[in-house]
């Protein structure tokens, strides 16, 4: 993630890595928020991957400002069939997911009938991209959550 933070420093944007225990998702959550601020209303939390659906499943319950999705697991590889996102309906901020469009743990046909659970959401895909949009899409990734982050203070 520290590209991401450096990409989004170089466009006004603050943010910092979060370490993540390797271990289920839900067992994560409270790892992730005790490294937040009380309140979160002014926050913007995410991550890639796992740390995405980490943030996922905290941002249900906690309500940041917003919500960026980077790469996020949909379902496991060959199980598309596993969704995982029974949380989603309680997410109620915004929420910007980013995904290339050949991931192997995010079918794009599913994510795109997916992101309907979310009460609000912009998703942005990238053709022939597979799990990881930083790389070459890392300054066009970082543009798009500096929009993201604009808007919310709009």
């Amino acid at each position: 993630m520290q590209p991401f933070v450096n990409a989004l420093a170089e466009r006004g944007l603050k943010g910092h890595t979060i370490g993540l225990p390797v271990r289920r998702a839900e067992d994560a959550v409270r790892a992730y928020r005790e490294q937040l601020p009380d309140d979160l209303s002014g926050c913007v939390i995410g991550g890639h991957s796992y740390g995405g659906r980490v943030a996922s499943l905290l941002a249900a319950d906690a309500q940041p400002a917003g919500l960026v999705l980077l790469s996020y697991p949909l379902h496991r590889p060959g199980r598309p069939e596993e969704l995982r996102t029974e949380h989603w309906s309680r997410i109620r901020c915004p929420v910007l997911l980013i995904s290339g469009e050949a991931d192997q743990f995010a079918r794009v046909e599913l994510l795109r009938s997916s992101v309907g659970l979310l009460a609000q959401s912009q998703l942005v895909t990238y053709p022939g991209v597979r799990h990881g949009v930083g790389g070459p899409r890392l300054g066009e990734t970082a543009d798009h959550i500096q929009a993201f982050a604009a808007g919310l203070r709009a």
